[in-house]
């Protein structure tokens, strides 16, 4: 018999493959200039291969983000993890935008698979009367996202077989979480209604319905932003700063992204409304200087610009996200989860998919100059709502968080 991780211990191995997904999803972010080059690519077909990524990842949360509830957490995630392996694979043999295409494809099913479990998870293990899971829930997305971008232009600037190398890297740490994986304590006891959970449906708890209708257009604008910088951050550096070098662009993604993550990190004492709303100002804030570093082709500029709006990611998403899981059930943890992050995703996608038909028509400059106008509105309509709803009701004291059976001394 497998000897099993105390919660402690669990807990750390799943935030490290939440991490290690969202690593492998920003991996290509820093390659696609040299996908172009390679693979004879336009910056239409290079967006288009960032937002089949989504497109997939979504379909498989609709179908595949409450199973978790029913069959138990490990198994899902060790099918999630498989899967991603197969993806990294493809993306090892890619010759072509065809393949391409393909290892994005396989590796939307893959995350697809695991947003939901990963997030139920954390929520499931940690300590009780704290929200730890909701932290890295918030924390260790953009964190990998961060380390995924790093690694990826680096090794591509300085290592050899630089479309090939950081795949490998990520594959050899899938199969070491793999191993990990079978060591989890099981959370979620099996219960029937599997195969009726993978109805296409977004199901979120009654009682969290509310604050997640409030929740939704921060959701929308933190990853509509996450969006716009990993879809179009590298062709704008190259296009229209002349920075080529891949190490840079990764470490601007990870400007963006790890900004996000320290900020969360360095905010949690703060309550979820004065996150939410210090948020999306600095979003704001952020989206003002990205756009005023388009205009005058300033890279100093720019790096401030992603800096700010990272800030402004990562504490709105953390307050947003802690207002509602405390709302669930340890069962219908799983369904939230997949809703939170399908209404993200598709604020991670749709915009991209449409700056991508855009592109063609009225070139980059004025693409990304007109994503960020439009993001910015929505996080400022946010902002206002809010603050115009906190007027009419104040804020109430936090909701506690709840452990895996909703008792002490589970999730230790």
């Amino acid at each position: 018999m497998v000897p099993r991780l105390r919660p402690p211990g669990a807990f750390v191995v799943v935030g490290l493959t939440v991490a290690t997904f969202l690593a492998a999803s920003s991996a290509p972010s820093p390659l696609y200039p040299a996908y172009e080059d390679t693979f004879d690519l336009t910056a239409s077909s290079v967006t288009l291969v960032f937002a089949v990524y989504v497109l997939a990842l979504l379909a498989t949360l609709l179908v595949a983000g409450r199973v978790s509830d029913h069959v138990g957490r490990r198994p899902v995630l060790a099918t999630a993890l498989l899967v991603e392996a197969g993806s990294l694979v493809a993306f090892l043999l890619a010759d072509g935008v065809l393949v391409l295409t393909l290892a994005r494809v396989v590796q939307g099913v893959a995350t697809g698979i695991a947003m939901g479990v990963m997030g139920a998870y954390l929520l499931d293990l940690q300590r009780y009367g704290t929200e730890h899971g909701a932290l890295v829930n918030s924390v260790a997305p953009v964190a990998g996202l961060a380390v995924g971008g790093v690694l990826a232009g680096t090794l591509a600037e300085y290592a050899p077989a630089p479309l090939r190398l950081v795949y490998l890297v990520l594959l050899a740490a899938v199969l070491l979480l793999l191993l990990a994986v079978a060591t989890l304590p099981e959370t979620a006891a099996r219960r029937p209604g599997a195969l009726a959970a993978m109805r296409p449906v977004v199901a979120v708890p009654r009682r969290a319905r509310p604050a997640f209708v409030g929740a939704v257009p921060v959701f929308a604008s933190t990853w509509a932003l996450g969006g716009l910088m990993l879809s179009v951050s590298g062709s704008v550096l190259a296009s229209q700063l002349g920075v080529t070098n891949h190490a840079l662009s990764g470490l601007v993604i990870a400007a963006f992204t790890g900004a996000g993550a320290l900020a969360s990190l360095l905010g949690r004492g703060l309550s979820s409304p004065t996150l939410t709303r210090s948020g999306l100002g600095a979003l704001v804030a952020g989206l003002g200087a990205f756009v005023a570093a388009l205009v005058l082709s300033s890279l100093d500029v720019l790096v401030l610009a992603v800096t700010v709006a990272g800030v402004g990611f990562g504490i709105a998403f953390l307050g947003a996200l802690r207002s509602l899981t405390a709302l669930a059930e340890p069962h219908e943890r799983s369904a939230l989860m997949s809703a939170v992050y399908m209404v993200s995703y598709v604020a991670f996608a749709v915009p991209a998919l449409v700056a991508g038909a855009l592109v063609g028509e009225v070139g980059l400059h004025a693409t990304a100059l007109g994503y960020a106008a439009v993001v910015g509105t929505v996080a400022a309509t946010a902002l206002v709502v809010d603050l115009v709803r906190a007027r009419r009701a104040p804020d109430g004291p936090p909701e506690p968080a709840v452990s895996a059976l909703g008792c002490p001394g589970v999730g230790r």
